[in-house]
């Protein structure tokens, strides 16, 4: 089959790109923005990319057109395709139908994790689970887990059984909508076996309406896992709560509250106890911090038990796992001025994001470089809860062009210690004059961000 992908630099279509070419297919795509390190990575693939979306592109005469949710009526090609009766899916129903459950073979084992944080690292920690049992699972993740290199593959051929691949297939089901003619949530596709509820919040504002909505739509999602599957819910969320409520016909494990998992006081180092309805079963020694991270690796051993994985080998695989890129990555340390890059941008993110830098380095001074940059931001819905976010921060320096709202004023109870900047360079000059020895600079943003954390550490460097 040879297929075009609209909108396929974006993780999730280009994912699905990576994953339909190790199947076998022929594919081409394109997209607005072609740059790296999108571009390289499918290029490398033999994946033939196109700059924008002229209509010619229908002479490439593909057996169907997959389109991303990036690509909305108006858009050239899609009227052209539309115009001449071409043939169309989406991405999460071409993934569905050929990846997770196609026609005349046996279903995928889908482990799928839902919540408005923490899908990334979760899904990570599961997938890398299950690899380190030995169940060479297959995954597409929002991100690159550094254990693999890669945010996508097909399920692989375990080693203890040679003469077939494995069943089991990790991702992370996403809320935001499918595409423009289908505008249910993109995990509604999926068909878990395994369902992760991590959290939910109220995100999206540009395309739901509140968080009364979002609940809705995990609400679908649970309606599809089976009466044999199992759904892994955060405890401490009543959102999730009332989700369940509305119905739920499989088992349920919460984790985070007295019921089922717990996770003990994190040690020095980040380590902790792991609890099942109070009995200590374990300890995971590793290096991450922060107990949302805590939270998510909860839910990564539930769900990887669910599918045979004994707690003893997830705690084991857990004390080697390395975190999702662009997660509190450290970039450089310059005349010990450390400067790290994560991908926080909604509030709460925010919040868990500085609280777990401040954790690490006790009582430093954190310099919070933010970019409120996704669509729920621009739109100024969260702009209020910011200041909370921003406490345990010593400055704040906001990059505020191309908002609908003053970010200035919006962070004016503390303009003591923020700085409101329309220019990257400057905000960069800025911060490196005051910056000096022992001091922890935080990038936050879900995007480049103008290639910041480098203009940093050259200037820091100079």
């Amino acid at each position: 089959m040879h297929i075009h992908i609209l909108g396929i630099c974006g993780t999730f279509m280009g994912g699905i790109a990576v994953l339909a070419k190790e199947a076998g297919h022929r594919v081409t795509g394109c997209d607005a923005n072609v740059y790296p390190p999108m571009s390289t990575q499918l290029e490398a693939q033999g994946i033939e990319l196109i700059e924008g979306f002229d209509p010619s592109q229908t002479k490439l005469n593909p057996d169907v057109y997959v389109i991303g949710n990036v690509v909305s009526r108006g858009n050239p090609l899609m009227e052209e395709i539309l115009n001449q009766g071409l043939p169309f899916i989406s991405g999460p129903q071409w993934l569905a139908e050929n990846i997770l459950h196609p026609q005349g073979e046996q279903a995928k084992w889908v482990l799928a994790v839902a919540g408005t944080h923490g899908k990334t690292t979760t899904s990570s920690m599961l997938a890398w689970i299950l690899e380190y049992a030995g169940l060479a699972p297959g995954f597409l993740i929002g991100g690159v887990p550094q254990n693999f290199s890669v945010s996508a593959r097909l399920p692989q051929t375990p080693k203890q059984d040679s003469k077939s691949t494995s069943p089991f297939f990790v991702i992370e089901a996403d809320e935001y909508d499918t595409a423009f003619f289908d505008k249910r949530s993109k995990f509604v596709h999926y068909g878990p076996r395994t369902a992760v509820l991590n959290n939910l919040e109220f995100d999206h504002a540009d395309i739901f309406a509140d968080l009364h909505a979002i609940e809705t739509q995990f609400h679908h999602l649970v309606r599809t896992v089976p009466q044999q599957g199992l759904v892994v819910a955060n405890g401490k969320e009543e959102s999730l709560q009332r989700v369940i409520d509305r119905g739920c016909w499989t088992p349920v494990e919460h984790f985070g509250s007295d019921k089922d998992w717990q996770a003990g006081e994190a040690d020095t180092d980040g380590g902790f106890d792991v609890l099942f309805k109070g009995e200590k079963l374990g300890h995971v020694n590793w290096q991450l911090l922060g107990e949302h991270n805590r939270m998510n690796a909860l839910a990564a051993l539930a769900a990887a038990r669910h599918v045979g994985v004994s707690l003893d080998v997830g705690i084991a695989a857990l004390g080697l796992f390395q975190n999702v890129k662009r997660r509190m990555e450290l970039r450089g340390i310059v005349n010990d001025i450390s400067v790290y890059d994560d991908f926080a941008h909604h509030p709460t993110a925010i919040t868990t994001t500085v609280a777990g830098l401040r954790a690490k380095v006790g009582k430093a001074r954190i310099l919070a470089v933010l970019e409120p940059r996704s669509n729920t931001m621009k739109l100024g819905v969260m702009k209020q809860a910011l200041l909370a976010s921003l406490v345990e921060a010593d400055l704040v320096f906001c990059y505020g062009a191309n908002l609908g709202w003053d970010a200035k004023e919006a962070l004016s109870p503390i303009s003591e210690k923020s700085k409101v900047y329309d220019d990257i360079d400057t905000l960069v000059n800025d911060l490196v004059k005051i910056a000096k020895a022992g001091d922890q600079i935080l990038v936050m943003s879900n995007g480049g961000f103008g290639g910041i954390h480098q203009k940093l550490l050259t200037q820091l460097a100079s």
